[in-house]
């Protein structure tokens, strides 16, 4: 059996004087590489995958009576809800409501949890004051004071919007102080010896390393705004996505509930992509791992 030795070029030495030793000739070797292409499915693609396979089952359920309409609608009648509310301007007011309660409790909530991380994170009296009182606030159900919120603040948007902010507050407030805490103290003695300051410390150093936890914090933050809306929105609304689900919930029409739901998750989803892309212009100068191919 005979192999096909590889192209190989030699290239002559060259001469040398008789006082050195002659240069060693370099070898350059060249292979044949062979390189294969796989059929690779886009992420976005995988990515949809489970959304689209539960829609598929829940249809399939509902179509061959495995699960009845009276426990929950069929996605063809919740389609149809959507297209009627829509249709009417019952929906995109809701929407709009909702929205604006969840921008204003999540505007005040990012507001405290930034000030009080701050002064938690970059100094110790602030740490001894406010740190060991969040983690006791912190084991405190949110939901559990709806009727201390009514009590405080009555039936009308007040209670709604604060139970939003007080959602907000913990996991950003959690997440900033972390990343502050975390900074390199090597790298922090490091700026110091160059000359930064207590403030350059503050913005070039810490307030960096700290950018990747408030990230994760947000988005967390964000998925919490929502979900304490759902709630919030049970406290006597006149409008906005629970009010629609407590109608619904008299009556029991379930594809109003269902269609409810879905938009609260769709707009928790937007949030999320969107905080998504901000960690991506934000963090271009940090590597990261992306998992394997």
């Amino acid at each position: 059996m005979t192999t096909k030795p590889l192209n190989t070029a030699v290239l002559p030495a060259q001469s040398a004087p008789a006082d050195q030793a002659p240069p060693a000739a370099r070898v350059t070797i060249r292979g044949t590489a062979r390189t294969t292409r796989r059929f690779t499915v886009p992420r976005s693609v995988r990515r949809a995958a489970g959304p689209v396979g539960l829609v598929l089952l829940w249809f399939l359920t509902s179509a061959t009576g495995v699960l009845p309409e009276s426990v929950l609608a069929s996605p063809v009648d919740v389609l149809r809800q959507a297209v009627d509310l829509t249709k009417n301007g019952e929906l995109p007011s809701a929407i709009a409501a909702s929205g604006r309660r969840a921008a204003i409790g999540f505007l005040i909530g990012a507001t405290v949890a930034l000030t009080l991380s701050l002064l938690a994170g970059l100094f110790r009296l602030g740490e001894d004051v406010i740190d060991s009182s969040m983690g006791m606030f912190r084991t405190i159900p949110w939901v559990g004071l709806i009727p201390l919120f009514i009590v405080w603040f009555g039936i009308e948007e007040t209670p709604k919007i604060a139970l939003v902010a007080l959602g907000v507050t913990y996991p950003l407030y959690f997440n900033i102080y972390g990343g502050i805490r975390s900074t390199d103290a090597q790298l922090v003695e490091a700026a110091r010896m160059m000359g930064l300051g207590r403030l350059g410390l503050i913005k070039y150093v810490i307030l960096p390393s700290a950018l990747p936890g408030a990230l994760v914090g947000l988005r967390y933050a964000l998925s919490t705004a929502w979900l304490a809306l759902v709630f919030a929105e049970q406290i006597n609304a006149d409008a906005g996505l629970g009010y629609l689900m407590s109608n619904a919930q008299q009556y029991f029409r379930t594809d109003v509930i269902v269609l409810c739901l879905v938009v609260y998750a769709l707009l928790g989803l937007v949030c999320d992509f969107a905080v998504r892309i901000l960690s991506r212009r934000l963090l271009t100068w940090r590597a990261n791992f992306e998992g394997e191919a």
